[in-house]
């Protein structure tokens, strides 16, 4: 497929657009617009390069897109929405170029408009019940939500035309948020635009959360980040960093020393999960989760004024299928790889990882050895990997996710040499919260227990994100914030 251009993409859209406007739209009309495009970088260029792999739409992209929206009464896309976005309600705004009338409808329930549209999966989300895709019979052919999403949250940025959100008047009560996560930010935009006092603590000496530390640059630029962290700041949101609850002081002593009235938990899973098979602790394995902390938090990549070293690595394996292995593969070529494999052991199909990551990380030159899994990381003479023994598999019956599980073939072991080894299996939850906190209830796998309001068994302490639900998704985490954060404003209300 020929790469083209965001020049190319424009001058494509504006004829489109013209022929379109002031033209009376049949739901077959819209049903007949070609999906947009969304413009990238040269793959091999910027597969070197830590700047936006995903330019953006156009204006005219964003506007064509969003006239294929059939405008369905029923809105079966704000079911898929975790924070109930007004979607058909903005898209009119954007088909009729109020790009500001646009993002401030998708305000009203997502203040991370830009960051939404950028990291989350839609395609399993709000595009997953879109009735066009339906109707063309093809899930990928539905309104690109996301995009448009991201184009207008770009279009305020980019103009100087990001509003602060009002506050209430002072209520007096406090409120403590442990981590600047998704969720975090959320509950802090929430509960202080009711007019209490909150503080975010933040363990690392940057604020964001995953979005700082998991998610690289060339997928969520930093600054993007920053800009929401500064509209919270304008609101009056206090910000600690390095500040670690549970350690710095517990969350009983933040209650009842330090005077806040309620405190809301979303410090994520951020405890890595390894295959404990012999050779995870030989030099060059790492987890996924500090080889793109060190990368994204740190910037390795810039080797002369970073603060932590750069592992230098020729021959990279990742182990893992999800967005997170994605991220992992395409950071290595960045770091100075010249060879960069992925190892799943189910296939294609099987992988949690968005189309669109995989698309990109194979434009990019990733190689993906399916059906493959690593038993052993053999090691040199210096105590350093130098390859991975894996066993092929075949797919038999699916297990209780629907996913077809992979089965061992007999005999199948061989060798994969490489220099460095990426652990990409997911994450589990930090036990220290619970562990600092008598009464605090959390399940067999360190997740915070909370009932329907997101409350936990800890009085005026509430709970959300991948802390409570596992690892999960940015939109998912915002979601169980804007549920904990209208339970804590009831709660300081009565209080």
């Amino acid at each position: 497929m020929t790469h083209k251009t965001k020049e190319q993409y424009t001058a494509e859209a504006k004829e489109l657009l013209a022929s379109l406007k002031n033209k009376t739209l049949t739901p077959k009309d819209r049903m007949a617009i070609p999906q947009q495009e969304m413009p990238t970088g040269e793959p091999l260029e910027r597969a070197r390069k830590m700047d936006e792999v995903a330019l953006g739409y156009t204006a005219e992209q964003a506007q064509i897109e969003a006239m294929r929206c059939l405008q369905c009464k029923n809105a079966p896309c704000m079911n898929g929405c975790p924070v109930s976005v007004p979607i058909p309600e903005f898209l009119a705004k954007v088909a009729s170029g109020d790009f500001k009338g646009a993002v401030d409808t998708v305000k009203t329930t997502n203040l991370l408009p830009a960051i939404c549209g950028r990291v989350c999966p839609q395609e399993k989300q709000c595009q997953g019940q879109c009735t066009v895709g339906k109707g063309l019979k093809d899930p990928e052919k539905a309104v690109a939500i996301g995009r448009i999403e991201r184009f207008v949250a770009d279009w305020e940025r980019e103009n100087g035309k990001i509003d602060t959100p009002a506050v209430a008047a002072a209520t007096g009560k406090k409120v403590a948020i442990i981590g600047s996560g998704p969720a975090g930010l959320t509950v802090a935009a929430d509960v202080r635009r009711a007019g209490h006092e909150v503080t975010v603590f933040e363990a690392f000496h940057k604020t964001g959360g995953v979005m700082v530390y998991g998610i690289p640059e060339f997928r969520l630029p930093k600054s993007i980040v920053a800009q929401e962290v500064e509209t919270l700041k304008k609101m009056g949101v206090k910000f600690e960093t390095n500040f670690l609850v549970g350690r710095t002081q517990t969350l009983p002593q933040l209650l009842q020393e330090a005077g806040y009235d309620a405190a809301f938990v979303g410090t994520g899973a951020g405890l890595p999960k390894f295959m404990n098979i012999e050779g995870e602790n030989l030099i060059g394995v790492f987890s996924a989760n500090e080889y793109l902390t060190r990368a994204n938090l740190m910037k390795a990549y810039d080797t002369e004024r970073a603060s932590t070293p750069l592992f230098e690595a020729k021959n990279i394996v990742v182990v893992g299928g999800g967005n997170v292995a994605m991220d992992a593969a395409r950071m290595g070529y960045r770091l100075g790889a010249e060879k960069v494999s992925v190892i799943y052991r189910r296939t294609r199909n099987e992988m949690p990882a968005r189309r669109e990551e995989v698309a990109h990380a194979e434009e990019e030159g990733v190689e993906f050895r399916f059906l493959e899994n690593p038993v052993k990381i053999i090691g040199d003479e210096n105590g350093c990997v130098k390859a991975v023994q894996v066993l092929s598999y075949e797919l038999g019956e699916p297990d209780a996710s629907g996913r077809r599980s992979p089965v061992a073939i007999a005999g199948s072991e061989h060798e994969v040499p490489c220099d460095a080894v990426i652990v990409a299996l997911g994450n589990g939850s930090n036990p220290l919260m619970v562990q600092t906190t008598p009464g605090l209830d959390a399940d067999a796998k360190g997740h915070i227990k909370v009932d329907e309001n997101a409350a936990t068994s800890y009085p005026a302490v509430w709970a959300g994100g991948d802390i409570v639900l596992g690892a999960a998704t940015v939109i998912l985490a915002m979601g169980e914030g804007r549920k904990a954060a209208a339970s804590i404003n009831e709660y300081l209300a009565k209080k």
